[in-house]
């Protein structure tokens, strides 16, 4: 069984007098399907970057199953990202580009 929390998460960038995220707090239960739907610039990605750990929280707490990962490595979080935009490298062979687009 799996569960995300996030608690009064905050997302500032440095030299920003603005919060990209400003105490958002979300539970989302085990084999839930939700969405993010908003304006360009008003913080999902960012959102879901913090919750793969591909961004700081700079205040709040981020828990799945019960356990704090506000410092656990991308890694060690058991979550992955898929982004909208596939980015392939230029240089890489037409067999390269097609294994990684098949990944």
């Amino acid at each position: 069984m799996s569960k995300i929390s996030l608690r009064n998460i905050y997302k500032r960038y440095e030299n920003s007098k603005k919060s990209a995220v400003t105490d958002f707090n979300l539970e989302i239960e085990d084999k839930e399907f939700i969405v993010f739907v908003g304006p360009s610039g008003c913080g999902k990605s960012t959102t879901l970057r913090m919750i793969a750990g591909l961004e700081d929280i700079s205040e709040g707490d981020l828990f799945i199953n019960g356990k704090k990962m506000n410092d656990v490595a991308p890694k060690d979080r058991g979550t992955a990202m898929v982004f909208q935009r596939l980015i392939v490298k230029s240089n890489a062979t037409p067999m390269v580009r097609n294994q990684k687009v098949l990944l």
